[in-house]
């Protein structure tokens, strides 16, 4: 028996719901892979209207959480599973974080590049006095 994190099992059953198609390549651009992102999902998505938008929003907890899993797995907190991840793994979640919050934001609005560029100026003129 090993302390390490066993990777969790697949279901040979067919899923209830039939596999959405694979997003675009992603693109040097940031914006216009967030966008291209939040085409495929607008066209792969389960649920609309407000129901669609709460769990769009509600996406970001699960990744924010599944950072934590990560810290906790690279410090070896959990004493039954060990170290079980990276800090490069905790960078891959963090990284998806950042991705499901722009998503996210582009599904709130079309300007998401123009939103997020001047809310980081704001932060950053109350910050760094900028």
């Amino acid at each position: 028996m090993t302390d390490q994190a066993t990777p969790p099992e697949t279901s040979s059953a067919a899923s209830p719901c039939p596999s959405p198609s694979p997003p675009p390549p992603p693109s040097p651009d940031i914006w216009t892979t967030v966008d291209a992102l939040w085409t495929w999902l607008e066209a792969n998505r389960a649920h609309g209207g407000r129901e669609g938008l709460l769990l769009r929003m509600l996406k970001l907890s699960e990744e924010v959480g599944e950072v934590a899993e990560a810290v906790i797995g690279a410090m070896g907190q959990n004493p039954r599973k060990g170290v079980s991840h990276t800090w490069e793994d905790v960078q891959g979640e963090l990284c998806d974080v950042v991705i499901t919050a722009l998503v996210a934001l582009r599904t709130l609005t079309p300007d998401t590049e123009a939103v997020f560029g001047a809310h980081l100026g704001r932060v950053a003129e109350r910050s760094l006095g900028r």
